[in-house]
């Protein structure tokens, strides 16, 4: 009988997070999964995978662009196999009207959070000599969007940072890829309004936005994928910027 691997996921407890957590749970995965704000949906959701498949589904409470967070956590943690960084943070606004403490939240929530995971979970993976990283980033990662300069730029460290992680861990058989996603229906993007959301929507070949379960899928199979895919940027846009 194989032994049930382990996944973290970050931000499970809506939109793309949640998704992959009921993707992995529903392939026998034990799950610790983090939100920061959103306790009692997190609680909610673990208790549904645990009821729904024979799995250990841990909820906690942590603010990933936090270093004090992130080291309380992995303080509970004595095994991982898969590493999934998806907690982030949007702003959407003029850089000229932009405060220095919301350029570092952002960069906190977005950047900040995969070097402090991924320098926990590498020694865990270590002693397996195997582990997934997997990093949801955002076609505005390569692409750069008007009025989202700060998330933008911390995609496109994530991407940089996701190629480099990937060489430095390739001989220890770890591989390190990103989900480059484009539209994804998700509460982040609620804030659009109908107009603008039937003018990006009209951008987008396969003319609709695209759901929390096909990025979450996608990042399940590229978990899953050949060891020798690694330090790639995958990108889920519906042909937008392909």
């Amino acid at each position: 009988m194989n032994t049930p691997k382990t996944a973290l996921i970050t931000g499970a407890s809506r939109g793309i997070g949640k998704a992959a957590a009921e993707c992995f749970g529903k392939h026998g995965y034990n799950l610790i999964l983090t939100c920061h704000r959103s306790v009692i949906d997190l609680e909610n959701l673990a208790k549904a995978l645990e009821t729904a498949y024979p799995i250990s589904c841990r909820p906690i409470q942590a603010d990933m662009g936090n270093e004090a967070d992130v080291e309380r956590l992995f303080a509970g943690i004595s095994e991982l196999d898969v590493l999934v960084n998806n907690a982030g943070m949007a702003h959407f606004g003029l850089l000229s009207d932009m405060t220095s403490a919301q350029w570092h939240r952002v960069m906190a929530v977005n950047l900040d959070s995969c070097f402090y995971t991924c320098r926990a979970a590498i020694p865990l993976m270590l002693k397996k000599h195997q582990g997934r990283i997997l990093n949801v980033s955002s076609v505005w990662g390569t692409q750069g969007a008007s009025m989202e300069t700060a998330y933008s730029a911390s995609k496109g460290a994530m991407n940089a940072f996701t190629k480099a992680l990937a060489k430095e861990l390739a001989p220890s058989n770890i591989q390190v890829n990103a989900i480059a996603c484009g539209v994804i229906d998700t509460a982040m993007n609620a804030c659009l309004s109908p107009e603008d959301a039937d003018t990006l929507r009209n951008e987008i070949p396969a003319d609709r936005f695209g759901t929390a379960e096909e990025a979450a899928d996608l990042i399940f199979k590229v978990a899953h994928a050949p060891a020798y895919m690694t330090g790639q940027i995958i990108t889920i846009d519906g042909g937008w910027y392909t």
